[in-house]
């Protein structure tokens, strides 16, 4: 089938957000470590990177490792810290080719210096392209960002920097970790598991929710696309009637 005919490019979701689950149990059923379906899940993000490039989907954001994932056993831990640093290293000259600029979320000091200087390596040198935004979610809890997005406009009424009564969505929304993107209109998630995991609680609350049992080793570019058919039948009413926005 060819997904491409179907859909239509003037209403194509402008951020697509991914909760990409499932390596460890696609691996554990090839018999394998847990770190060979990490390994195999870079070929996934690749491959869904190079499709919204295709349809012009300007923003995806990955949820990569969260804040939780650190309480995974510390060989897995160290051996998903090295395959970031080795996989960002190896895909930087592809992000120059193909115009696409990095970008990360979340607590990056956590991370261990070789993998944060490599990933900002990456997004340094990328920081002039134009193509897609491809962000990780590194080291993120959505709580926590919105905890230290309350801490952020509390200093900054403290120090008489904004009035207390300008505080609204907007003001609250630019200290998000996400304060220069648009929110997800898309959400995927991989796996067959039906829940957020403290992933862009406050930027998905009018995001389309789509979740396929498809583990994320095995999701491509099709699978997108198929999400995103998806996601054009569906009728966005943000509250409204459906004789309101039709």
């Amino acid at each position: 089938m060819d997904y491409l005919d179907q859909i239509d490019l003037s209403k194509l979701p402008q951020h697509v957000a991914i909760i990409m689950d499932g390596n460890g149990r696609w691996a554990k059923g090839k018999g394998k470590l847990r770190i060979f379906g990490h390994h195999n899940g870079v070929t996934s993000v690749r491959d869904v990177v190079e499709g919204a490039d295709k349809l012009g989907i300007k923003y995806i954001t990955l949820y990569t490792f969260s804040s939780e994932n650190w309480n995974r056993p510390k060989l897995e831990v160290m051996a998903i810290m090295e395959l970031m640093v080795t996989t960002i290293h190896k895909e930087v000259p592809g992000f120059m080719k193909n115009n696409i600029r990095l970008n990360a979320i979340g607590d990056l000091d956590m991370l261990p210096e070789k993998c944060l200087r490599e990933l900002n390596s990456a997004i340094d040198t990328t920081s002039g392209n134009t193509g897609v935004v491809l962000t990780l979610a590194l080291s993120y809890s959505s709580r926590r960002e919105i905890v230290s997005a309350a801490k952020n406009i509390a200093i900054k009424v403290k120090n008489g920097e904004l009035d207390v009564n300008d505080i609204n969505e907007e003001v609250f929304e630019q200290n998000l970790f996400t304060g220069d993107m648009p929110n997800p209109e898309l959400l995927i998630r991989t796996s067959g598991e039906y829940r957020i995991s403290n992933y862009l609680l406050w930027q998905i609350a009018y995001a389309e929710l789509y979740f396929t049992t498809k583990l994320w080793p095995d999701f491509r570019k099709e699978d997108l696309y198929e999400a995103v058919i998806d996601f054009q039948k569906r009728e966005r009413r943000f509250g409204l009637t459906s004789e309101q926005v039709n």
